[in-house]
């Protein structure tokens, strides 16, 4: 699995993560989702995201967005 895969299967698993915890718990688990989605959108222009940064230091293959 290459690290931008593993970029949007985390990424996803949070926003799922914090929709359920919105509606078990309570609505200030949105702002999860908003930092999620804030991060993604930021590093769609600048291709800084710290999480492939640390999947790359641990060895995963870099995909096409974060060589």
């Amino acid at each position: 699995m290459t690290i931008d895969k593993m970029v949007f299967a985390f990424a996803g698993t949070f926003i799922l993560l914090s929709v359920l915890l919105t509606q078990l718990h309570s609505p200030s688990w949105m702002w999860l989702t908003v930092f999620v989605g804030a991060n993604l959108l930021q590093s769609s222009f600048t291709s800084f995201c710290p999480l492939a940064i640390i999947l790359k230091k641990f060895g995963f293959k870099a995909g096409c967005a974060f060589d």
